[in-house]
């Protein structure tokens, strides 16, 4: 099957979490919505087309591992919606003000805002879209080459700061795929041959060290909140690329 492989190199990135409260928490590796979000993104889907990014969503499979391991920081800030300038609503990228509604501490308090990120890791991916339909792998690659927007990693202060593709490759499944991808090294820490990873459910386990873990990164994009989920593995791997 044909595979894409991505790195994912930035200052920090962002794979949502089941929110809680005012803290947006972040999870190990990408999940599907993330992933969906991203290719989505490339391709000039929008939110509105939510039967394209189901559709895109149902199809992607993927390998991923850290080959840098992160630092996991914090931001905290807050927002005063009682500022005279915040009265009016906050404009947004679809072209009319947003407004908050409740009671008076919801529309005019302090809100606090706890934001994760992970900081100065480097990820390598491999993901394939499966079956035969539109659009295919190597349009994907095409799409991550000139993509129709300006990506990110999670939250849209999240740049990358490296292209995201890699190359397209030839391999049985994406986690043989990423195995044989060559570690790589940042600012003098370099890639172990033993990587912290996640891979599909389906491909078993490759290491004594794995547990199954289930996780809830399915997005219903027409309704546009998380639902359903999934099991994959997680572990380490050998990485057998030179």
């Amino acid at each position: 099957m044909n595979i894409v492989i991505l790195r994912f190199d930035a200052p920090l990135m962002s794979f949502g979490g089941v929110m809680v409260d005012q803290h947006g928490v972040i999870d190990r590796y990408p999940g599907q919505s993330f992933l969906s979000g991203l290719f989505g993104n490339a391709f000039g889907y929008r939110h509105g087309d939510s039967d394209l990014l189901n559709k895109l969503q149902s199809r992607i499979e993927y390998a991923a591992r850290w080959d840098v391991n992160p630092e996991k920081i914090v931001d905290y800030h807050t927002v005063d919606l009682g500022q005279e300038k915040m009265k009016e609503g906050g404009w947004t990228t679809r072209g009319f003000p947003e407004h908050r509604s409740g009671g008076p501490e919801a529309k005019l308090g302090t809100h606090q805002r706890y934001r994760h990120y992970w900081a100065n890791g480097i990820m390598t991916v491999a993901a394939t879209l499966l079956g035969d339909d539109e659009p295919s792998v190597s349009a994907l690659a095409q799409a991550l080459t000139e993509p129709a927007r300006p990506l990110f990693l999670g939250r849209k202060t999240c740049l990358p700061s490296t292209p995201l593709l890699v190359e397209m490759v030839t391999k049985d499944d994406v986690l043989s795929a990423l195995r044989n991808v060559p570690p790589v090294s940042h600012n003098g820490r370099a890639g172990a041959k033993q990587m912290e990873a996640c891979w599909p459910e389906r491909l078993k386990a490759i290491s004594a060290q794995h547990r199954q873990v289930r996780v809830y990164d399915q997005r219903d994009w027409k309704n546009q909140l998380h639902s359903g989920s999934r099991v994959r593995i997680e572990g380490t791997i050998e990485v057998i690329g030179s």
